[in-house]
């Protein structure tokens, strides 16, 4: 039985309205408004059950928790701010060469591209000019008891 709560509706519009893949600690975040008693544990049964039914897809970086997107975008990229630890769609065409390198007898199945950065809204500006993107979540685990 696939049932709509509240909950799962607030999760499904907080990834549609993103238009960039969530961490799950960001869907709780994004979600909270509409659903304020959601939490942690809800957010991941969800992700679980839409990434079942195909609504959904995890996007999986080197030595990254995975983040969510809808499913069915056209092909695209990623890219990693450094600064804020958001991930952001790059949208537009395979880089050309991409396995001219490959031993012979090798076949491509898939790829995935991750440019690691800065982005827009942490670039060169001085310190109190920027905004803070990182969770409550991710604020605490960096912190050194």
């Amino acid at each position: 039985m696939d049932r709509h709560t509240s909950q799962r509706i607030a999760i499904e519009a907080s990834l549609r309205s993103a238009q960039r893949p969530l961490s799950p600690a960001e869907i709780l975040d994004a979600a909270k408004p509409d659903a304020p008693t959601i939490n942690l544990a809800t957010v991941y049964r969800t992700l679980k059950r839409l990434i079942e039914s195909g609504l959904i897809r995890p996007v999986e970086l080197p030595g990254e928790p995975s983040r969510y997107e809808l499913a069915g975008l056209p092909h695209h990229h990623h890219f990693k701010c450094d600064a804020c630890d958001r991930v952001f769609d790059v949208p537009g065409k395979c880089p050309s060469g991409l396995t001219d390198g490959l031993p012979s007898g090798f076949r491509v199945r898939d790829h995935e591209v991750v440019l690691v950065g800065t982005c827009a809204d942490c670039g060169p500006r001085p310190t109190s000019a920027r905004p803070s993107h990182r969770s409550t979540v991710s604020r605490q685990s960096n912190r050194r008891s």
